[in-house]
């Protein structure tokens, strides 16, 4: 396992990374950040399991860093401020260690840490279930969408549209001649389309991988996709972010 740790104030740190490796020697540690910026960058580049945010530093806090990431990374706070605990964990945090940082007290989040984070063992019953849908006959995969507009009526390809956009009451079909409305609901969709060639990417996103041209991240770390033939990013939303780790 892969952690960060991010300080402001250097020799707490370096302190914090002594005691981690008495107590986890098995722990690597990847980054010291010395600021939010810092450390939000490197969780979004780095992708590491763990991250050990101080709450008050220069940049961004440790509760914004923790706001904005992306990725699997778990997060535990370090504050000189026992009243921060509770917006600690109104952020998902696994746990929050109070400075100066004792060993006990750590070993005691360590321990935490390592239960929220050990393999689950699958229930029987479940994988029977599962493997029992898995053999169900499959509808067939949607070939085109029919858009009305006005007196006409548009047979658009599935493979030429570029992405899938939920808009209020209408599911917007982007190509790279134009949009179309459809009424057909995002979910409706997504479960005539194929899992390989059509991603979700967001709550109200999908896009067709054929037109992926590439990805960025901005400041704060979040995610975005460039589509070809597309002027505008599509943001991809934190649960969905682990798609794009492998590119």
């Amino acid at each position: 396992m892969r952690a960060l740790i991010a300080d402001d104030e250097p020799h707490l740190a370096r302190f914090l990374q002594q005691q981690l490796a008495t107590l986890w020697p098995e722990l690597e540690i990847v980054c010291l950040a010395g600021n939010g910026v810092e450390a939000a960058h490197a969780i979004a580049t780095l992708q590491p399991e763990l991250a050990f945010l101080d709450i008050q530093m220069p940049g961004l806090t440790g509760l914004e860093v923790a706001q904005g990431i992306e990725g699997p990374t778990k997060v535990v706070f370090v504050t000189a401020y026992d009243s921060h605990a509770v917006e600690a964990f109104e952020h998902a945090a696994l746990d929050y260690v109070l400075k100066p940082v004792k060993l006990e007290r750590l070993a005691r989040t360590l321990e935490r840490i390592k239960a929220a984070c050990a393999p689950v063992q699958a229930d029987a019953r479940l994988a029977l279930a599962l493997g029992r849908l898995l053999a169900l006959p499959t509808q067939p995969r949607l070939r085109y969408i029919r858009a009305g507009q006005g007196e006409l009526t548009f047979q658009v390809a599935v493979e030429n549209v570029l992405f899938f956009h939920a808009d209020d009451k209408y599911t917007v079909v982007s190509t790279a001649a134009g949009e179309h409305l459809i009424r057909t609901p995002l979910t409706e969709l997504a479960a005539q389309l194929d899992p390989e060639q059509f991603w979700q990417v967001h709550r109200s996103t999908l896009i067709n991988l054929a037109f992926l041209d590439g990805t960025r991240r901005d400041e704060g770390g979040r995610l975005f996709v460039r589509m070809r033939g597309c002027q505008r990013e599509l943001p991809v939303s934190r649960a969905f972010v682990h798609l794009f780790r492998a590119m």
